[in-house]
């Protein structure tokens, strides 16, 4: 087990407007602190990303890390949603609908995320009250 991954680990991409939006979304939902955030581009997201074998540049999804094993896509995202506070875990039984309807209306919007969001040129800096959330190095 990576020294990262003591709890579940979400690596997005730190430069998309609309990742950035997920991250703090979710970060105000997950009320007992249990998820860690690194973006890609950072350099625990960067072995992380090796250590699992995915590339950390050109990457249209998130990874969820979640006791040794990584998700992708709306099943990743159905899995986080089990963290947050209520409604938002009861989005979990959407895992029935088949991968194929669900990561379909995922990949189109992943796809799109940076025309219709935009970009930042810099990964976001964590606020003091959450950096504890976020893997460094």
């Amino acid at each position: 087990m990576s020294k990262y991954t003591h709890h579940p680990v979400i690596l997005f991409d730190g430069l998309c407007n609309f990742c950035n939006a997920a991250v703090n979304f979710t970060l105000k939902r997950d009320k007992k602190k249990q998820l860690r955030f690194t973006a890609f581009q950072s350099l625990a997201g960067q072995q992380l990303a090796q250590q699992f074998g995915f590339s950390s540049h050109n990457m249209a999804s998130f990874v969820f890390i979640e006791n040794g094993k990584t998700y992708l896509y709306a099943t990743a995202a159905l899995r986080v949603c089990r963290y947050l506070r209520q409604p938002w875990p009861l989005l979990y039984a959407l895992i029935l609908v088949p991968p194929f309807f669900r990561d379909g209306l995922y990949k189109y919007i992943a796809k799109n995320r940076i025309k219709w969001f935009g970009a930042r040129p810099h990964c976001m800096i964590p606020t003091p009250d959450v950096k504890a959330q976020f893997l460094s190095e």
